[in-house]
């Protein structure tokens, strides 16, 4: 099962080889703010307010001392808008009094922060700090278990098994091919299975259209998720 799991990481890199965060970001602080507002919203419409927000409050320091009122304007389109802002304004907050406004660099210390959860602090551990983490999202929860790489539920347990199979190094490349895929191919209600270019070594082939046609056309149509 690991070679093939590694199998199917090798080709899902060569047919996303420009996989990455999809999340704008220009700093560790942006990235933080901005994987916590992504949470039941779409990347796009994060990165559609993000120039504004940062414009405002470049900063831990900035955003700690923001109106809230002025916080959920710019953050409203995003949905859950006031829960939202709590956050940003609590998180802020925890990073100026304990962190000196400064984002750490260890998955200890974030996943302390207010609203942060292991996945948000791997994603910025990953591409922020060029610290390998595995971010187990619903696409990749969903995936690994159609590829048969696990079939554990919770998020935590996934991630440990999922780091047995794959060496540390390539935890972060891991995570972006494979979230890439669930967004573009391997769609949570129907998968193009005839569009997948990893189809021969997946268990779970035939769970949605095998006709190359049909899914490309599926494909076109769902666009990513």
């Amino acid at each position: 099962m690991v070679r093939r799991a590694r199998k199917i990481d090798r080709v899902l890199g060569e047919t996303y080889p420009d996989a990455k965060c999809e999340l704008d970001f220009e700093n560790p602080f942006e990235l933080l703010v901005v994987t916590v507002l992504s949470a039941q919203t779409t990347d796009r419409r994060v990165n559609a307010v993000r120039p504004t927000l940062f414009a405002a409050y470049p900063d831990a320091r900035a955003m700690a001392a923001a109106p809230r009122e002025d916080l959920e304007r710019i953050v409203g389109p995003l949905g859950f808008f006031r829960a939202k802002t709590e956050s940003l304004l609590k998180l802020s907050a925890a990073l100026v009094e304990r962190f000196d406004g400064q984002v750490p660099p260890r998955l200890d210390d974030l996943v302390t922060l207010p609203g942060v959860g292991r996945k948000t602090a791997n994603v910025v551990l990953g591409n922020a700090f060029d610290i390998p983490g595995i971010t187990v999202d619903t696409h990749f929860g969903r995936l690994i278990r159609r590829f048969g790489w696990t079939e554990e539920t919770d998020p935590v347990k996934a991630e440990y098994a999922i780091a047995e199979i794959f060496p540390k190094r390539d935890w972060t490349m891991l995570s972006h091919h494979v979230i890439w895929h669930g967004r573009r191919v391997c769609h949570a209600k129907k998968p193009a299975c005839g569009a997948c270019t990893v189809a021969k070594w997946c268990p779970s082939f035939g769970e949605g259209p095998t006709d190359a046609a049909e899914a490309a056309k599926l494909v076109k149509t769902q666009g990513p998720a």
